[in-house]
C-alpha cells in the first residue's frame, strides 16, 4: 500500500468541495489515477456502469482505485448522460446545500500508470471513514495551508484509511502469485538497483521465460516495462518532492548518468526532468 501511494504522488493532487441542491447529477470520467469522494452532508447515489446504484451518506467514502467512470446523483439513474465534471474548476455554490462532499484525486499524466496493487482492486469501493479526516481538511483550508505537503498528506490519509478499512472487512486475497509479488516489492523498494530480468527470475526461482510470462499475467506488463515505469516514476517523485540535483535523482532512480535519465524521462513523459520539476507546483486545492 505504501508503494502504491508513493507511485500516485507522481500525479497532480487536487481537492475540491461540492455542494448540490434539488435534482442534480455529476459524472466523473477519464481519470487516469486514483481518487475519492467523502460525503459530508445529505444522501446521494453512487452510479457505476455495471452495478445497481448504491446509496451513500455522511461518513461514506467512495474510493476510486484506478479511475473507473462513475457518477453521483440525487436519485438512482443510469450512468450515461450525467453532467460531466472536471476537478479544479469552478467554486462550490455558497450557503447550505442538500448534499455536500469533498472530492480528491491524484491525476496521473502521460506515460504514468496506477500501481498494480490498486489496479487489481475493485473499482469503485464504498467504505466509512472517521470524521477526523474531514475536520483535518477543514483546519488546513481555514489556516491557508494549501501547499503540496498538506494536500498530499490529506489525500494519502483518506486513501490509506479507506483501503485499510475495506481490507479489514473484505474477503480479498493478499496476492495471487507470491513470487511475483516479491519481485514487484523488490523493484519498488530498491529502484536504484541495476535489476535485470535474469536477476529477478533467478531470485523468484524460475526460468526467465516462465517468470516473464507469470509477471506479465499478474502485473499487466512485462518485467522490463514495469521496471522502466517504476524507475521513471521514482525519479518524477524525487523531482516533485525534493530539491535533489538531477545527478542525484538519476542515481537514486537507477540511471548511471543525468543524460540517460533525461532521455528516458523525455520519452516517457514528453518533457525534460527540469520542465517537469518547474510544472510540479501547479496543483489545485479548493
Amino acid at each position: 500500500m505504501s508503494q502504491a501511494l508513493a507511485a500516485l504522488r507522481v500525479g497532480r493532487g487536487t481537492v475540491r468541495r461540492f455542494r448540490q441542491s434539488g435534482p442534480w447529477d455529476l459524472g466523473f470520467s477519464d481519470l487516469v489515477g486514483s481518487g475519492f469522494h467523502v460525503v459530508l452532508r445529505g444522501t446521494g447515489w453512487l452510479l457505476t456502469g455495471d452495478a445497481a446504484p448504491v446509496a451513500v451518506g455522511p461518513g461514506d467514502v467512495v474510493l476510486v482505485t484506478s479511475g473507473a467512470d462513475h457518477g453521483l446523483a440525487s436519485a438512482p439513474r443510469a450512468l450515461r448522460g450525467l453532467t460531466p465534471v472536471e476537478l479544479g474548476t469552478a467554486e462550490p455554490m455558497a450557503g447550505p446545500a442538500d448534499f455536500e462532499f469533498l472530492c480528491g484525486a491524484y491525476r496521473l499524466g502521460p506515460g504514468q500508470h496506477v500501481h498494480p496493487y490498486l489496479a487489481a482492486l475493485p473499482d469503485p469501493i464504498v467504505v466509512r471513514t472517521p470524521d477526523s479526516l474531514t475536520a483535518l481538511f477543514d483546519e488546513h483550508q481555514a489556516a491557508g495551508l494549501v501547499v503540496d505537503a498538506a494536500r498530499h498528506a490529506w489525500l494519502d490519509l483518506v486513501i490509506a484509511n479507506a483501503l485499510r478499512r475495506w481490507l479489514d472487512t473484505a474477503d480479498w486475497p493478499a496476492t495471487s502469485d507470491p513470487a511475483i509479488t516479491a519481485a514487484v516489492r523488490a523493484i519498488d523498494e530498491r529502484p536504484e538497483t541495476r535489476w535485470t530480468v535474469q536477476d529477478l527470475s533467478r531470485a523468484a526461482g524460475m526460468s526467465r521465460a516462465t517468470f516473464t510470462r507469470r509477471f506479465t499475467a499478474a502485473v499487466g506488463r512485462t518485467p522490463a516495462d514495469y521496471l522502466l515505469a517504476h524507475r521513471l516514476g521514482h525519479a518524477a517523485r524525487l523531482l516533485r518532492e525534493t530539491d535533489a540535483p538531477l545527478a542525484a535523482v538519476a542515481r537514486r532512480a537507477g540511471y548511471a548518468t543525468e543524460s540517460a535519465l533525461a532521455g528516458a524521462f523525455r520519452r516517457e513523459y514528453g518533457r525534460a526532468p527540469g520542465a517537469f520539476r518547474r510544472e510540479s507546483g501547479n496543483n489545485t486545492f479548493q
